[in-house]
């Protein structure tokens, strides 16, 4: 029977972790993980919600010596822990916060009762067999529900240990790990968790989720030092700005990462940057220097395989599956991958993330990249709604929507600037302006709340109104230093929202008779009432009368004519 170590470390007063500034050693955590697993109550399955990551650390393993499983999602949503109840009845929380609360039978890490064992009788690091089942990590539900995989121990040390040789862990020093994700994900727990225990290093016990606990995480910690993070936390580092304390080693994953942010990362934390490729079905399966170049390289012991294999059209699609090395069975990928040899290969992307519009592909991936890169936009993303699809012939195309967290610029600028980057027919309609993306602590966004942000904008922007915001292009001399809104820009949003009221595409024929009464500020929300004086046989020929009003005052006024609109053109404002 074959069995792994549950430390790599080289004596019993190697540092295994840093809490609270005081180095804990080896003996230390494997004194705290026989008298943690000594302590835990009955039940096969273990939600393991520990936000200090050495109390995590400990929790896995001991439940690991105990023979039980370990189920980790990416959060902690009420949803969420309903779901692991339906996949485990059995699972308990175990947890460090004494405040908490939740609907899962709870087991609180008090961690005063850890290391009670006396120095004499110090146990020796437990081997594992490889076999063993250590958990299950859900996927974080950006592409759909979250799905659970298992977890061998053996299958987890082997990518450890291949991933500690690629990054040159090995190499006799003793490295610390700052993490900015939860150990709860996959590749937190790959990079900080299990990179620790297999690869003689320390973890960093405090959680550093935002820029200031970045920064002082950092400076806590001594050298050698790797940041283990995201695009969303680099940016956001990158973004509050001043001097950050160097690292020695940069590594990033959950999403694509630009070859421009990384530069900036490269230089701000003075330090080599690596991008991490892998999902929660393989763990980690290549690198690359992200601001150097688009080629990845395998980790030892992986290969690709492609495969012609039928397609939902009916067709066939080539599929490319990962295999070899720490993963148990072969895996098909979702990406678009582009071989160039037996260890290098070129990302196109997700296959779900791959979209045509006006037989145009390109990819969200890239799209968010652009948006983000806008300066003053702090973060961003495309959606694609599941209910549209392209369809020429009854002229409906596919309407992207984007949101974008940008405090103080308009959204017309961010289009303005989008229009100079990704091609015309991939512009969002609309771009919504929001305080926040609701990102779990993975950086991740579970489509389904990216769903719910979605609708709740474009049923406000749906409503029988709008807002010209100052920075509109029109507004410009129109009058300085006391600026009012055109009478034909009132009245092409007016067009816009009536058809968007009647769901269907508005094509006017004539305007008539048009009074604007008041003038209208930017900034100010005009309501648009509308009532169909008639209407032909021959659909979407009409007589609409319309009024426009402004803070309780009536603004404009008048009528139109409409004939059927020409296939392909689009009615809402969207």
């Amino acid at each position: 029977m074959t069995t792994f170590a549950l430390l790599s470390h080289p004596g019993p007063d190697s540092v295994v972790a840093w809490q609270g500034g005081q180095a804990i050693t080896a003996s230390r955590f494997v004194s705290d993980v026989h008298a943690l697993a000594a302590r835990l109550p009955a039940g096969k399955h273990v939600f393991n919600a520990c936000t200090d990551r050495y109390r995590f650390a400990v929790g896995l393993c001991a439940a690991l010596l105990r023979g039980k499983v370990s189920l980790l999602p990416s959060s902690q949503t009420p949803d969420m822990v309903r779901q692991l109840a339906a996949f485990a009845p059995d699972v308990f929380c175990l947890h460090d916060d004494p405040h908490s609360d939740g609907a899962l039978p709870r087991f609180f890490y008090d961690a005063s009762e850890d290391h009670a064992v006396p120095p004499a009788a110090q146990p020796s690091v437990p081997e594992i067999p490889a076999e063993r089942l250590m958990a299950y990590i859900f996927t974080s539900g950006s592409t759909g529900q979250p799905v659970a995989h298992a977890k061998t121990w053996g299958a987890m040390v082997r990518g450890a240990r291949a991933t500690a040789q690629r990054l040159g862990l090995l190499d006799g020093r003793a490295w610390t790990l700052v993490g900015t994700l939860p150990p709860q994900h996959m590749f937190g727990l790959e990079a900080t968790v299990m990179l620790a225990l297999q690869a003689g290093a320390a973890l960093a016990s405090a959680p550093a989720f935002y820029p200031a606990d970045i920064r002082a995480a950092l400076h806590t910690v001594p050298r050698p030092r790797a940041l283990v993070t995201s695009p969303v936390h680099l940016r956001a580092l990158l973004q509050a700005g001043g001097d950050l304390p160097p690292a020695d080693l940069v590594l990033s994953a959950t999403a694509p990462l630009g070859r421009a942010l990384a530069g900036q990362a490269r230089h701000a934390l003075a330090a080599p940057l690596l991008e991490i490729y892998g999902s929660t079905e393989t763990g980690a399966l290549a690198t690359r220097a992200t601001a150097d170049t688009e080629e990845w390289t395998l980790l030892p012991g992986i290969r690709l395989e492609s495969r012609l294999e039928p397609a939902a059209d009916g067709d066939t699609d080539a599929v490319t599956w990962a295999a070899g090395g720490h993963i148990d069975q072969p895996v098909a990928l979702g990406d678009a991958i582009g071989p160039i040899d037996a260890a290098r290969f070129l990302l196109h992307g997700r296959k779900a993330d791959m979209i045509k519009i006006a037989g145009k592909r390109t990819s969200l991936a890239y799209l968010n990249q652009q948006l983000t890169a806008i300066d003053g936009v702090q973060d961003g993303t495309f959606y694609l709604p599941d209910d549209v699809h392209e369809d020429e012939a009854a002229g409906r195309v596919v309407r992207l929507v984007a949101l974008a967290v940008a405090p103080g610029v308009p959204a017309t600028r961010i289009v303005q600037a989008l229009r100079g980057r990704v091609d015309a027919a991939f512009l969002p309609r609309p771009l919504c302006l929001v305080d926040r993306l609701p990102r779990n602590a993975a950086g991740k966004l579970p489509r389904e709340a990216l769903a719910l942000l979605v609708a709740a904008q474009l049923a406000q922007r749906h409503a029988p109104g709008f807002v010209i915001d100052a920075g509109h292009p029109a507004l410009a001399g129109h009058f300085p230093g006391n600026p009012v809104v055109p009478g034909v820009v009132l009245l092409d949003h007016a067009i816009l929202q009536i058809g968007a009221a009647l769901g269907r595409p508005l094509a006017v024929s004539h305007v008539g008779t048009v009074k604007f009464l008041s003038p209208v500020r930017p900034g100010e929300r005009v309501e648009v009432n509308h009532q169909l004086q008639g209407e032909s046989a021959s659909a979407g020929c009409a007589s609409i009368r319309f009024t426009l009003s402004a803070g309780g005052r009536d603004v404009a006024s008048g009528t139109l004519s409409t004939r059927p609109a020409p296939a392909g053109q689009e009615a809402s404002p969207c």
